[in-house]
């Protein structure tokens, strides 16, 4: 069964991030790059479905900048086979991101599409669901735990009311929650052997998929920083408290 394992390039998660003096997107200028920790997730899910025999092939999907090519990279090491870069000048809205993986899905025919639950910059956490839809394919969202049984999949989703198990035929999209693995790190061996392994680069226009936006981001604002907490007696100073200087009550 091949795997199609989908990577974004993203803020890495230890920088601080700003906005522009115009608010009018985050300020990437000098900042570290990455791959989405979800999306990591997802490839050590594949890689370790390739180890246990389940999985004859890895392909690593990035759809977005040409840097993206670095965290295809790392993820070449980390263990896919090959790599596929879908390249964009612009951002690029899930729906959109959805509709060319689904034109990737066509000619590669995998078995199995793994993808983070949600990227970390923007947190829309859409594009499986889009693109099970798109596919017309089983979906499972939220994933802790996954067993290939044939030509089956057994899932342990974390939904709001703890866990649910369900079992979908294949073929199946499905993303990745962060207690689905523990992602290793890529030796520096096979760092090496990742400069030899096949990377396409292709353009989204190639696809005739229409790249225009519907959405418009308007501003981009900073957090208000959190103010500090204070202990308080009894019951009778909060709700004295709650009613006089907050007046939620």
């Amino acid at each position: 069964m091949k795997i199609l394992v989908m990577v974004k390039r993203v803020s890495d998660p230890n920088v601080l991030i700003r906005v522009n003096a115009d608010n009018s997107d985050v300020d990437l200028n000098n900042v570290k790059m990455a791959i989405n920790p979800f999306c990591e997730i997802a490839i050590e899910e594949a890689v370790r479905l390739k180890e246990a025999g389940i999985a004859t092939e890895i392909v690593a999907l990035a759809i977005g900048a040409s840097q993206s090519q670095e965290q295809l990279r790392t993820a070449l090491a980390i263990g896919a086979d090959r790599a596929l870069l879908i390249e964009s000048d612009t951002a690029l809205e899930p729906l959109i991101v959805s509709k060319l993986a689904a034109k990737v899905i066509e000619e590669e025919q995998p078995g199995l599409v793994l993808l983070g639950k949600q990227s970390i910059d923007t947190d829309n956490g859409q594009t499986g669901q889009m693109l099970a839809s798109i596919t017309g394919w089983s979906q499972g969202t939220f994933v802790s735990k996954l067993e290939v049984s044939g030509d089956k999949i057994n899932l342990t989703r974390e939904v709001d009311s703890g866990l649910q198990s369900i079992s979908l035929n294949l073929p199946s999209v499905i993303t990745c929650d962060l207690r689905l693995n523990e992602p290793r790190y890529a030796s520096l061996p096979n760092i090496m052997k990742a400069k030899r392994k096949p990377l396409v680069t292709k353009t989204a226009e190639e696809y005739g998929v229409d790249l225009t936006p519907r959405i418009k981001t308007l501003m981009v604002e900073t957090p208000d920083v959190r103010q500090g907490g204070e202990i308080l007696s009894s019951v009778e100073e909060l709700v004295e408290k709650l009613k006089t200087e907050k007046g939620v009550i």
